[in-house]
């Protein structure tokens, strides 16, 4: 069978019309892409004119076209959970499973099958674990379809200080915004630090279906799947699908407007259709990271009412905060967000790794070094350790954490010294240095042999993350990503490196 007959037969199967490319291997992607970012660059602009019916319109023919199918597709059999099947056991692993996908993509008759739902482990809690809901191949196709049309809207709407689960955004610019909101003497002394019980879990579906614009029939049915555990049928009637690819859209679109709450509030006074600065600084800034967010405030009455008014915003959407943990901290005691804590010594703020998430990192190097290396030879756990310190130094390489990266790699020497001298019991620590050790550059204690070696965490260089613009988007600015990427690229390029060792 050739392609074109494959394409006649799956559409046969499926009632779908064949695409305009023979087969999945003929696909030229770089045209399906253009097609897809010109009519998402339509959506964001009708968006951002307040042209509603027309960017309702323009979503209707991205969700319709076969190049957005196309793209669905490769979405979801290219990510880490490509192989992983939902409660009807399939995965599309063949060009011929993909391309009989795409073509039976659509919302005539669509009906969602529930979520299969497994338990993992909570990163940095041993024992504990959360839910986890794996949709079917189908059904995350279908949110990857939709997803396309939605994003230009949250992007165009979204709060100018929401970093997470955004285009060209990360963590490391909420820390660099936070920052410089934080640095100066006149900064905010004080901070809200904000925690939503169970975001994903709890947000009300009658707010989504409300005010969430895509089509609200897919939208019922992505929300009310329900999910199947241990062989039961359980209902959903909140929250989004954690595991969906929609559900941080839907989680951002939900969570988007705090920023224009707390400006209307504390930063701004309308006079009919203007709005002016008030005489009276308040000193209140919203920086947040998907449900995590940071509030700062000239006093604590003023993060009180902050807290206020943010907890009514939520209530409307089905959310609360944690009274536990929503919190008022003085910049002087500290507070950690996004993995790193934000205090001021004597006046100058210093941003360090966070307690929690060092100890974190250091179990899970116990872990892989002392409890899971079994018979691993030297160059395997080197093959397994180096993608983590790497992960780890890159994440909090902006910040100050020289002295941190070095006291890991004591700590880790110590480990890898103890897994050594366990496996040659009967060998003195000189011997078992030799064998496992070698010089590199400058360093006299390298882990492994002249041609696999463990690099130091230290020679990570501390290298600032340059804010980025807040109202910068993606869908109607792609030039200034384009420009933003190069130079990042450039500055953290040759960061990790090893020193060289001193001429005499």
């Amino acid at each position: 069978m050739n392609g074109s007959d494959l394409i006649t037969d799956t559409a046969s199967v499926t009632g779908a019309e064949p695409g305009p490319y023979s087969s999945w291997e003929s696909i030229p992607w770089d045209k399906v892409e253009a097609h897809v970012s010109k009519l998402q660059t339509r959506i964001a602009r009708a968006t951002k004119d307040g042209r509603r019916e027309e960017a309702r319109k323009a979503q209707r023919m991205l969700v319709a076209s076969f190049d957005a199918k196309l793209l669905a597709v490769r979405t979801v059999t290219t990510n880490k959970g490509g192989n992983t099947p939902g409660v009807d056991g399939r995965t599309w692993r063949t060009p011929k499973s993909k391309m009989g996908a795409a073509l039976a993509l659509g919302a005539k008759g669509y009906k969602a099958k529930p979520l299969r739902r497994v338990r993992i482990p909570k990163k940095g809690k041993e024992g504990e674990t959360r839910p986890l809901g794996i949709p079917t191949m189908h059904d995350r196709a279908m949110q990857a379809l939709y997803a396309l049309a939605l994003d230009p809207v949250a992007e165009t709407t979204a709060d100018g200080t929401s970093f997470g689960f955004r285009r060209g955004r990360s963590a490391q610019d909420a820390s660099a915004r936070l920052f410089s909101l934080l640095a100066r003497k006149a900064s905010p002394k004080y901070v809200l630090e904000g925690d939503i019980k169970g975001c994903f879990d709890h947000i009300s579906h009658e707010w989504l279906l409300a005010d969430v614009p895509m089509d609200k029939k897919v939208l019922a049915q992505f929300l009310r799947a329900g999910f199947m555990e241990q062989g039961e049928w359980h209902e959903t009637d909140e929250g989004t699908p954690q595991g969906g690819i929609i559900s941080p859209i839907l989680a951002n679109l939900a969570l988007d407007g705090m920023e224009r709450l707390l400006g209307e509030r504390f930063t701004y006074t309308s006079r009919g259709t203007v709005y002016v600065a008030k005489e009276m600084k308040h000193l209140v800034n919203l920086v947040r990271y998907a449900d995590d967010f940071v509030v700062t405030a000239k006093t604590p009455e003023v993060a009180a009412e902050a807290r206020e008014l943010i907890g009514a915003f939520l209530a409307e959407r089905g959310l609360e905060l944690s009274a536990e943990k929503t919190l008022v901290t003085h910049i002087d005691e500290g507070f950690d967000f996004l993995g790193w804590n934000f205090r001021k010594y004597d006046g100058k703020l210093l941003t360090k790794p966070s307690r929690k998430s060092v100890q974190s990192f250091v179990r899970e190097m116990h872990r892989c070094i002392l409890r899971e290396s079994g018979d691993m030879s030297q160059e395997q756990l080197i093959y397994a350790l180096t993608p983590k310190i790497r992960g780890f130094a890159n994440y909090h390489r902006h910040v100050c954490a020289a002295e941190t990266f070095s006291k890991i790699d004591h700590i880790m020497y110590a480990q890898l010294e103890r897994w050594a001298c366990r496996r040659h019991p009967r060998k003195h620590k000189g011997w078992v240095y030799l064998k496992y050790w070698v010089r590199k550059g400058g360093n006299k204690y390298v882990f492994g042999t002249e041609g696999h070696f463990l690099p130091h965490m230290a020679w990570q260089h501390i290298v600032r993350h340059p804010q980025i613009r807040a109202s910068a988007n993606p869908y109607l600015e792609p030039d200034y990503f384009a420009e933003r990427k190069r130079p990042l690229r450039s500055l953290y390029a040759n960061s990790f490196r090893m020193p060289v060792a001193k001429s005499r």
